[in-house]
């Protein structure tokens, strides 16, 4: 295990509006902010997404399992921020209910807001992570230095 440990900086709060590209927004807000560490978190509805519910086997490198969520669906998760290379990179998390069906799963690809989806980012301070591609895994993972 290796950790750092660090302050809370700025907080941002986000309201997206129905339509609004989720994943691209945060990235943006990112850069915009210069926030090279951070967590968010999400709350409201989704749209037209895709998620990863899990990797077919337990084995390296994961294949992973998507799922396309057409339909809006109410979202609440964690998320966090750290660089790859010039880019902020987006690790999040989340639950995602449509009547009675929920699932789990990491939101990695499209997503759009459904009416509205509020954001708060809190940004880390004196943290030097950033992600790095694994070559065990072949995914862009979290490093301490």
């Amino acid at each position: 295990m290796k950790y750092q440990t660090g302050e809370v900086g700025r907080v941002v709060v986000a309201r997206f509006e129905d339509g609004d590209a989720i994943i691209e927004n945060i990235i943006s807000i990112a850069k915009k902010e210069s926030i090279r560490a951070g967590v968010f978190y999400l709350i409201g509805g989704m749209k037209n997404a895709k998620i990863v519910v899990g990797p077919e086997k337990d084995e390296l490198p994961p294949i992973p399992v998507w799922r396309e969520m057409k339909e809006s669906h109410e979202i609440v998760g964690i998320g966090t921020i750290f660089w790859h290379e010039e880019e902020p990179k987006i690790h999040f998390h989340g639950a995602y209910g449509k009547h009675d069906k929920v699932r789990a799963g990491c939101l990695r690809d499209m997503a759009d807001t459904f009416i509205v989806l509020e954001c708060i980012i809190l940004e880390i301070k004196g943290i030097d992570a950033v992600r790095k591609l694994d070559p065990a895994s072949g995914m862009v993972l979290l490093n301490l230095p």
